[in-house]
């Protein structure tokens, strides 16, 4: 997909990129070996990957995230608004917009492309959307904080708490320690894995210096992705600030810090020396944190993450005041909050989502860049801070530990009983509290309860229609399910609305995510005739109508990926309008420019046959959010509103309505 693209780019350098990459081949190949870097290890343990190349092998000539034209992106915005205006209202919409392009809009991008020239080392969307995440003062929890959780162990001795806390740890010592040794395996996207994803591959591409590596994997049609985001997995958190939070970050140090109870303890993953903690000692130390009589906290300091952000920082500038400096640097540092939950979720699915995306707030520090959840009964899940990074950075470590500990027993269930002769080393972290922060925290507590209480959550999963018979239709399995969507939302309502898919742009230094538009002319169509069940239109007349959106929807796809979608460059644009224009222009704040940036429907995809389950919040108090996955055999999503707005379950029932339309259409003669 993205190869089609990148090809008709690059085609013009092709002779001369092979003559080079030959050249520098044969260049390496003569040097001295003994020359040769190689990582220093000590045994199996240390480490997760020994990677051949380094980790951030291909960084530095990753391809930049190019300012698509102005003329595209007002075709493209255009486009993406006429399934949602009537046509007084479109007409207007062009207007502002004929204007923008032949105007201030010029002026913008010139002074956004001069701006981009200046800042070669990253991309011209970095700092803006930083920016965007740190300046929001809304909670964290619902709002940004997405959850993954694992599909539990088939070995039920292996959902023991200990035990798979346990092996979590040890697993992610091993790729932190792996990461920061740079012997990572890269992130790659292969086009052909079988010709691609090879040692030869490996060999070559490693022999080349930095700055060429990415046009040697480009000649296999693998694609390196941009691994910057990496740097804030671990030892990372986000700091409340008045007005604009920040990052911090402290690689140096070598504790966690474990979270039980709404009380805090830690204890060290690495040895003065940099080698790992064995897992026995680790157990030892998670055994008598699990053992511990301390009652649960009375006053959860932990509850104040899931504030405004501008009352927590208040209230995290008092702390500091009244002298916990230690204990915040402490959790601010750590390699990551593991948090064990007393509760068991048992077979309550919509309970364990509840749990993982936000729980009762009092054993949770939500501004930490991952916490990983484990409850009594052994469920295991992820729920991170999104402003430091992507899906593609979380899950690789999602899938990676997984990996680790379906192949490395690191402590099994027997060896509990070798641990009882082990001193445990733990540290237990005391806040010092007055009144003034005790009310602050009952306060907040009630108010988070109140909030999440008006959160409603369901699910859905169709079984029997996935993506080998979707594939075999000829149609994309994503742009099914974004139809489904739109017509879900067409059942109910009997409208279009804005909607908002997520696309990684990693395929460039310092992507982050851009904007596909889901909701096309050809999907408003089908969605009319299949929800108003018109016998007017064949089924054979509406397959090519399906065919048609998914087309549509691939196009957008590409686009998007290859950071030629619209909405990241508007939103640049209109920050280079705040920075440099005198007057506002028409096309922002035209009210179709906000009602297209209020995606009621906010929708976005990680599958992975590892993955149990998978969601956030809605994006605006009137939306869903809409976490799905696509599997060989089964499609399914998570959906969540707030009650007092919409209603999720009446949405959960037309989406499977909706799946059963599209199927049926497909499977007819």
């Amino acid at each position: 997909m993205s190869y089609i693209l990148l090809r008709k780019t690059f085609n013009s350098h092709r002779s001369r990129l092979q003559e080079k990459l030959t050249l520098l081949v044969l260049l390496q190949q003569t040097r001295d070996q003994s020359t040769e870097k190689k990582p220093k290890t000590t045994d199996e343990y240390e480490f997760i990957h020994k990677s051949k190349l380094p980790t951030m092998h291909f960084q530095a000539s990753l391809p930049r995230l190019p300012v698509p034209k102005l003329e595209d992106t007002c075709r493209r915005y255009l486009n993406a608004q006429k399934p949602l205006l009537s046509e007084e209202e479109f007409t207007k919409t062009k207007s502002f917009v004929d204007k923008f392009l032949k105007s201030e809009g010029q002026t913008f991008q010139k002074e956004l492309l001069a701006t981009d020239k200046r800042n070669s080392h990253t991309s011209y969307i970095s700092e803006y959307w930083f920016d965007m995440y740190l300046r929001d003062r809304r909670p964290l929890p619902i709002n940004y904080n997405p959850i993954l959780v694992y599909n539990q162990e088939t070995d039920e001795r292996y959902n023991d708490q200990l035990v798979k806390a346990t092996n979590l740890i040890v697993s992610s010592a091993r790729f932190m320690k792996s990461l920061r040794a740079g012997i990572l395996e890269p992130e790659v996207f292969h086009l052909n894995p079988k010709k691609s994803n090879t040692e030869l591959f490996r060999t070559i591409t490693g022999m080349l210096p930095s700055w060429i590596s990415w046009y040697g994997a480009y000649a296999f049609k693998a694609f390196p992705l941009d691994m910057s985001q990496y740097a804030n997995l671990f030892n990372s958190t986000r700091i409340p600030e008045q007005n604009k939070d920040r990052i911090f970050l402290d690689k140096s140090a070598r504790h966690l810090v474990v979270m039980r109870g709404g009380n805090f303890y830690s204890f060290e993953v690495l040895n003065s020396d940099g080698s790992l903690v064995a897992p026995k000692k680790i157990a030892a130390n998670l055994n008598f944190i699990l053992q511990d009589k301390k009652q649960k906290s009375e006053n959860p300091v932990g509850v104040l993450t899931g504030s405004d952000r501008n009352r927590w920082a208040e209230a995290r500038a008092h702390l500091l005041k009244i002298g916990n400096d230690d204990i915040l640097r402490k959790i601010d540092s750590a390699a990551f909050v593991l948090i064990l939950d007393d509760e068991n979720i048992g077979e309550e699915y919509k309970g364990l989502l509840h749990h993982f995306l936000h729980g009762d707030g009092k054993n949770r520090w939500f501004d930490k860049s991952f916490s990983l959840i484990i409850t009594k009964d052994g469920f295991a899940g992820v729920n991170f801070e999104h402003s430091w990074g992507d899906g593609v950075a979380i899950l690789r470590y999602f899938q990676d530990i997984k990996a680790d500990i379906s192949k490395h027993l690191w402590f099994r269930p027997e060896d509990r009983l070798l641990i009882s002769n082990i001193n445990p080393d733990v540290e237990s972290l005391e806040f010092t509290l007055d009144e003034e922060v005790k009310n602050v925290i009952q306060l907040e507590g009630k108010k988070y309860k109140d909030w999440v209480d008006s959160l409603s959550v369901d699910y859905m999963t169709y079984e029997g229609f996935g993506k080998d018979e979707v594939k075999k239709f000829g149609v994309s399995p994503d742009a099914i399910m974004q139809l489904a969507f739109q017509l879900a939302f067409y059942k109910q309502e009997g409208r279009t609305v804005a909607s908002y898919e997520s696309c990684s742009t990693a395929a460039f230094k310092h992507g982050r995510t851009e904007t596909v538009r889901p909701c096309t002319e050809q999907t408003k169509k089908v969605c009319s005739i299949l929800a108003e069940k018109s016998s007017e239109v064949s089924n054979a007349e509406l397959k090519k109508m399906i065919v048609d959106c998914s087309k549509a929807h691939t196009e957008l796809v590409k686009n998007a990926a290859m950071g030629q979608g619209f909405d990241r460059h508007l939103f640049a644009l209109k920050k280079m309008q705040e920075e440099f224009g005198e007057n506002k222009s028409d096309l922002f704040e035209d009210s179709a420019f906000s009602a297209i940036n209020y995606n009621i429907l906010s929708t976005s995809t990680l599958s992975t046959p590892i993955l149990l389950a998978g969601g956030f919040g809605p994006v605006v108090p009137d939306g869903y959010g809409i976490g799905y996955m696509i599997q060989d055999k089964r499609l399914g999503a998570v959906v969540t509103s707030y009650t007092q707005h919409r209603n999720a379950t009446q949405y959960v029932k037309n989406l499977q309505a909706a799946i059963e339309d599209i199927h049926r259409v497909m499977i007819s003669p």
